[in-house]
Parts: C-alpha cells; structure tokens; sequence
C-alpha cells in the first residue's frame, strides 16, 4: 500500500494542523514575549510577534522533513516503533512544559511600540536562536507518520502549509483571549496556562503510546 492509499489530504492537514498547534503552543521566550506585546501594545502586535514564531517554525519543519526524507526505508519497516518513540518524545516535551516556570522569560518591555515588521523579525530570530526544537518536530513527524515514502510534492506542500495553518490559528486564539481578559490577566496565569499546555500534550503522548504499544495506529 503506497503513501497515498493510507493518508488523504484531510488526514494530512488535521496531522498538520496538530503539529502546528503542538509546536506553537508551549509557552517558551517567544509565547510569553507574544503575550507580553498583546497586554502591552496591542492584540496585532501579539499576532505578528507569533507570525515571525510561526515562520521560524516552518524552517525547522521543512529541515526537519528533508532530512528524514534520507530514512524513508526506516520508516516503512520500523513505522509503529518510530510513532512509540514519537509518543515518548513528546511526552517528555510535556512533562519538560509542565514542570517550566515560563515567567522566568518575562523581560522588561519598551516604552516604544516599535513598527509591525520589528517586532516580526525580532519574533523570528528569538524563535529561530533555537534549534532543539528540531527535535520536537521529529518526535511529531515520527508520531503521525508525517513523512512518509513516495509523497508527492503536492502532498507535501498540503501538509507543511496545514503547519503553518495551525500555527497561525494558536497564535490568533492565544492573542484574542490575552486580550479579552487583559485586565485579569497576570503572571499566574502565564503560569496556568503553561501548565495545561503541558497536560494536554502528555495526554496526547500516553494515547499515542498506548495505540503503539498494542499494535494499532493513529496516523
């Protein structure tokens, strides 16, 4: 059975969708920088802030694709163990999101609300200054068997755009609530929020796990 009998173009852009989301949601520098420009200059500052995150990401998501694209006969033999490694890596990404304190990357901010593209940029390479996250869009690509052997280009093109997609709907979502409820919204709550990002994700991960475990697939 070749790639596309088991995966279609809705399949591929809920799986892309996730890892967007996933890859977005944890809040590390650039989350709580994303929140901090919502409070502090505006909603749209907050959004492009998580624009140039998003960008950043989709260069390690493509990195990350073509070089798994050199294993494509490691993934057709091994593909439930690679999902059950994926599920364990992302539930130590979980754990790892829960147990951080992302108020320790809260930074004074300036008084100027700087130009659109600034704080875009500036977004991009706080993202971009870190490259381990690499690894989480290999513990996500091997989990939802993302890159797979014989997919088309389209079909590739379908799933990295479905990346961006989620990303740029957790960025939209995070921004809207920062800024519904700004007057209510503190450090506990950079705090809270963090932590029940990491539970969702370990949830996922033991899920994953358990479908591995026993044989069955999720992808």
């Amino acid at each position: 059975m070749n790639w596309i009998e088991q995966v279609t173009v809705l399949d591929l852009l809920c799986k892309g969708v996730i890892v967007g989301i996933v890859v977005s949601a944890p809040l590390g520098p650039v989350g709580v920088l994303c929140i901090q420009r919502t409070l502090n200059k505006g909603r749209w500052f907050g959004f492009v802030t998580g624009l140039g995150a998003a960008l950043s990401d989709i260069c390690y998501a493509l990195i990350t694709g073509y070089g798994m694209s050199f294993m494509d006969e490691l993934i057709v033999k091994h593909q439930l163990f690679l999902q059950f490694v994926g599920s364990i890596m992302l539930l130590a990404f979980g754990i790892y999101t829960f147990r951080s304190n992302p108020v320790k990357s809260l930074r004074p901010t300036s008084s100027s609300r700087g130009t659109y593209l600034h704080n875009f940029v500036t977004a991009f390479f706080v993202t971009f200054s870190n490259p381990l996250i690499i690894f989480l869009f290999i513990g996500l690509f091997a989990r939802f068997s993302f890159v797979m052997p014989g997919s088309p280009l389209g079909f590739q093109l379908v799933g990295y755009l479905a990346i961006i997609l989620g990303a740029l709907v957790w960025w939209f979502s995070i921004t809207y609530f920062v800024n519904k409820v700004r007057t209510r919204f503190n450090v506990r709550g950079i705090w809270m929020l963090n932590r029940i990002i990491g539970v969702v994700v370990m949830i996922a991960a033991i899920v994953g796990l358990v479908f591995a475990a026993t044989g069955k697939s999720l992808a």
